[in-house]
């Protein structure tokens, strides 16, 4: 807490500019000492995190495609790991063919999985046999989504409201 507070501080002499909150997955303990000391200086980025929540609404919506995506990401990770500082281990992962569909969602609850689709997105993207299905699924099921995205930015945004 002294820390941040000594960052507001700056901000707030030197600024006003923001303080960036980017990642972690503690980042939510930080949010309400940010949010206490901080309050309207804070940026929250999210944009790695929604990547995160359209995968766990394309495994609502169409489970099979979420498989398949998994079982891309797991095999482009260590190549695409060579860009990001990351502690994701495959061998921690847990195996999406030993989840019934309705379980997959809990991939995206667990470290590994979540490190290892985020680090692989631009790969998954840059495929057209997984790009167009992926946003296909979203489009057609917009309500699914957007409910998803609500979810995900309510948590990250009722600390400071």
């Amino acid at each position: 807490e002294a820390s941040f507070a000594q960052h507001v501080a700056v901000a707030r002499t030197f600024g006003p500019y923001k303080l960036s909150l980017h990642s972690g997955s503690d980042k939510f303990s930080v949010y309400p000492i940010a949010a206490q000391q901080a309050g309207d200086l804070v940026h929250l980025k999210t944009a790695g995190t929604s990547y995160l929540e359209a995968l766990r609404a394309v495994a609502q919506i169409d489970p099979g495609l979420f498989r398949q995506i998994v079982a891309f990401a797991r095999e482009r990770y260590d190549a695409d790991r060579a860009t990001y500082h990351v502690s994701a281990e495959l061998a921690k992962m847990p195996d999406a063919a030993g989840l019934s569909d309705d379980r997959l969602v809990e991939l995206l609850e667990d470290f590994h999985s979540r490190e290892v689709l985020h680090v692989t997105f631009g790969s998954v993207l840059t495929r057209v046999d997984f790009y167009q299905p992926f946003m296909a699924a979203l489009r057609q099921n917009e309500e699914t989504y957007y409910q998803v995205l609500e979810t995900h930015f309510n948590r990250h945004f009722t600390p400071f409201s």
